[in-house]
């Protein structure tokens, strides 16, 4: 089985190298042990845990939940569908809350395009509490 430096790791997984350091402060991924006489060397093994890692996060799951999937096998199955779940519920939320943020400021933006100019601006006032004679939605 071939062996890959961290560079080539890096370069063959497509993060940095400070990521793959990250990663392995944070216990993601073990780190070998160094030889006396030259580099660590990586197993083809880290290539897919890695690849593992950014597909997880490409889902959602940040790393503190990608530690409790690898943790998990297959023999889980229930617990792992049960953080997806989480998982799914949470970005609802997070489109929820992105869609009430966006009504929000589609309100401050109208709010200013109805003022006149002057020596205020709609949306300052609203996100500084100043009352001008233009309702602006509250925060």
């Amino acid at each position: 089985m071939p062996t890959l430096t961290i560079g080539k790791l890096a370069k063959q997984t497509e993060v940095t190298i400070e990521t793959i350091r990250h990663y392995q402060r944070i216990g993601l991924l073990t780190e070998p042990p160094k030889p006396d006489d030259g580099y660590r060397c990586y197993s083809a093994d880290a290539i897919a845990r890695i690849r593992f890692i950014k597909r997880a996060q490409q889902a959602g799951f940040i790393l503190k939940e990608i530690a409790i999937l690898l943790s998990l096998d297959g023999e889980h199955c229930a617990d792992i569908r049960k953080l997806a779940e989480q998982k799914c519920q949470q970005i609802d939320q997070q489109i929820k809350d992105l869609n009430t943020l966006q009504q929000i400021l589609g309100t401050l933006i109208n709010d200013c395009q109805q003022t006149s100019p002057s020596t205020h601006c709609a949306i300052l006032d609203a996100f500084s509490e100043v009352k001008t004679h233009h309702p602006s939605p509250n925060f």
